[in-house]
């Protein structure tokens, strides 16, 4: 799904704020689970299944899977900061950095990065930023792990992954493939159940 800014990645908000999860199909005797999640003033990439143990290793942190933003800061960075976001900064709960900066142009008082992160704490890209004195403006997340946020997809829609993909993922993270999940006994066939569900980039 391409999160819009002003829903919530919650299934029920107290707030009575729009959340991510209505932007879904139903599913029938069964639940939606988020993989990862963005702040209200976030939007972009968030990946959702009804596979619990994939979803688990997706964010678990021994798997390490990197997650790309496109984030606008205001004010000039210099280079010694930027230096120092990819060596560390210490953040209320420990040490924090980037794996990668890329720089992605822009103009006048704002400019863009592209950052990679290979964990996801609360607020972790903006509290970074914040820590060398620069505010975020805008935070897009464009990736997250092996799948990248298609362009065609458009803020509040979502579409289904094909087999072939759901796949890839399941063997990103050492599970088996969908057909090979199908022989499973028992209580072990329930991580079969989908990543997938039609229709395709449809919004509710």
């Amino acid at each position: 799904m391409n999160k819009p800014i002003d829903y919530v990645c919650t299934h029920h908000d107290p707030q009575q704020r729009q959340t991510a999860y209505s932007l879904l199909p139903k599913l029938h005797h069964d639940r939606w689970i988020g993989i990862g999640r963005l702040d209200i003033n976030s939007s972009g990439l968030l990946l959702f299944t009804n596979n619990g143990e994939l979803a688990n290793r997706f964010m678990h942190p021994k798997y390490e899977l990197e997650r790309e933003y496109a984030v606008r800061v205001l004010g000039e960075v210099k280079e010694d900061t930027l230096k120092a976001l990819q060596s560390g900064v210490e953040l209320d709960d420990g040490v924090a950095k980037f794996v990668a900066i890329v720089d992605a142009g822009g103009q006048g008082a704002n400019h863009w990065y592209h950052v990679t992160l290979k964990e996801g704490r609360n607020r972790e890209v903006r509290r970074l930023w914040e820590a060398v004195g620069h505010k975020v403006s805008r935070l897009h997340r464009i990736r997250y792990g092996p799948v990248q946020l298609p362009r065609a997809i458009k803020p509040g829609r979502y579409q289904e992954l094909e087999p072939d993909a759901t796949n890839l993922l399941l063997e990103f993270v050492g599970l088996a493939k969908l057909e090979e999940q199908e022989s499973l006994p028992g209580k072990a066939n329930k991580q079969r159940r989908g990543t997938h569900y039609k229709p395709r980039n449809k919004r509710r």
